[in-house]
C-alpha cells in the first residue's frame, strides 16, 4: 500500500496541505523551481535534509506528477528531478507566502513555534 492509497481532503486548502505538509517539502519545491537538479544538487541547497526525507519527499511528489524523475543511462548513472508544469505553478503560491512573510512576520524577536 503506497502512501497516496488514502484519499485526500475535499477542502482544497487541506490538500494543498497534506501534500506539502512540512517546511522540506516546500522548500524542494522553491530550489526546483530554478530548473532540473540532481539530488546531489537539492541537499546542497537544503542543508540539514536527511536523504531518507529527500529522497521520500521527491517520490512522493512524482506519485503526485508534481516531479519528473529522468535517469539516463550514463556511467555513472545521473538522475536528475524537475518540476511538472502543475508543480511550476506553485511558484506564484510560494511568492506569495514569501510577500506576506516580509510584510507580516517579524525578521527578529520573540515567535512561538507551538502551543504547549
Amino acid at each position: 500500500m503506497s502512501e497516496l492509497d488514502h484519499p485526500l481532503p475535499e477542502c482544497p486548502i487541506a490538500r494543498f496541505l497534506t501534500v506539502l505538509d512540512g517546511p522540506w517539502a516546500t522548500l524542494i519545491v522553491r530550489e526546483l523551481l530554478t530548473g532540473p537538479k540532481r539530488f546531489t544538487e537539492l541537499r546542497a541547497g537544503l542543508p540539514g535534509i536527511s536523504p531518507k526525507t529527500l529522497s521520500s519527499r521527491l517520490r512522493r511528489f512524482v506519485l503526485l506528477g508534481l516531479v519528473t524523475r529522468t535517469a539516463y543511462p550514463e556511467i555513472p548513472p545521473r538522475v536528475e528531478y524537475e518540476l511538472t508544469p502543475a508543480g511550476a505553478r506553485l511558484e506564484v503560491v510560494l511568492a506569495t507566502m514569501g510577500a506576506w512573510a516580509e510584510q507580516d512576520l517579524p525578521r527578529t524577536g520573540a515567535f512561538p513555534i507551538e502551543d504547549r
